[in-house]
């Protein structure tokens, strides 16, 4: 598919996802999850802001009007060279980023796309929050509101309209994605840096089947039980503890029943939020105690930047296609 830039892709159908509590063969003709529980039919125009070539494939930035945050996102989407062969379908990592990015941090800082260009991963990064919604105070803060979105569908009125970044990632842009792009469903991944980490995981965690793989860097494992956790869920969910849970890798770790996840994450043991953020122990503890597979490593040195993302990353993306490459068996 070709796209000129500044003009419109293509407008498209698509339906809001939910998926079931296991993975299935459907048939011989759809090896597909069957991910469409409810199904609400609406247009989306995608437009490409650019697009620039990189280790052998295209870096996109591109932009469209979202139904569930009522706004105008961006997100980049890089297509490796083996997305150019005819019929091909490639499995798709979703990489979501921390409080005060933008799609543009992992885009430019992490050096991805050669990994991604290695093991034929299309690569999808959202932006972290609504931007320019007018709503007082979303911008009175760098750890809540315009870039920190914290991947929860929010439910106090102030900002229920706007900001559901989890329905957003899990739903719609998948949607998107896959409606102008040659991916493959059956295969997908999610991974994320701090308040990405955390998203990455919670959305694994709560969608057994949706996603093959799962990884994080540096994530935020507790949010129930840390300041930057409690002033985002205070606000955005309100005070009911027990509501906050549901976003919570730790508390949803207790509850996970789905297809086989193997957890990576990699914390730099230099980091300035380890302990009062962070938290990577309380990870550990859960998955011992829900008997769930996490490779916990602590990286001596290592802080909390691109520096350290960028160091590990390949890692991560060799995780990520050992399991999104293999293929589908029923």
């Amino acid at each position: 598919m070709k796209f000129t830039p500044e003009t419109p892709i293509v407008s498209i159908p698509f339906m809001l996802r939910t998926v079931l509590s296991r993975a299935c063969c459907l048939s011989a003709n759809s090896r597909a999850l069957l991910v469409s529980a409810r199904r609400i039919t609406m247009a989306g125009t995608l437009t490409e802001v650019s697009s620039v070539k990189i280790f052998g494939g295209q870096q996109k930035i591109l932009k469209h009007e979202s139904h569930f945050t009522e706004c105008t996102m961006t997100f980049g989407v890089y297509l490796p060279p083996q997305a150019e062969a005819e019929g091909a379908k490639l499995p798709v990592l979703y990489y979501l980023s921390g409080l005060t990015c933008t799609e543009q941090n992992v885009v430019t800082k992490s050096g991805f796309q050669r990994y991604a260009a290695e093991h034929g991963l299309i690569v999808v990064c959202p932006d972290t929050s609504p931007r320019g919604c007018n709503i007082e105070g979303e911008d009175d803060s760098w750890d809540f509101g315009t870039g920190a979105g914290f991947y929860v569908d929010a439910l106090e009125e102030k900002w229920k309209k706007n900001y559901n970044m989890y329905s957003y990632v899990t739903e719609e842009l998948p949607a998107l994605v896959s409606s102008n792009f040659p991916v493959n469903e059956d295969r997908a991944g999610i991974t994320g840096h701090s308040m990405g980490g955390h998203g990455a995981l919670i959305c694994a965690l709560k969608n057994p089947g949706l996603y093959q793989s799962v990884s994080a860097f540096s994530p935020i494992c507790n949010p129930c039980d840390c300041p930057w956790g409690e002033k985002c869920f205070g606000n955005y969910l309100g005070s009911d503890r027990e509501i906050w849970k549901q976003y919570d890798a730790c508390e949803l770790m207790k509850e996970y029943n789905g297809p086989p996840l193997a957890f990576l994450v990699d914390q730099g043991k230099s980091d300035n939020f380890l302990d009062r953020e962070l938290k990577p122990d309380h990870l550990v503890a859960a998955a011992q105690k829900a008997g769930l597979p996490l490779i916990m490593r602590l990286q001596e040195g290592y802080d909390h930047s691109y520096y350290f993302i960028a160091s590990f990353i390949g890692d991560h993306f060799e995780h990520h296609a050992k399991v999104l490459n293999q293929p589908t068996e029923c």
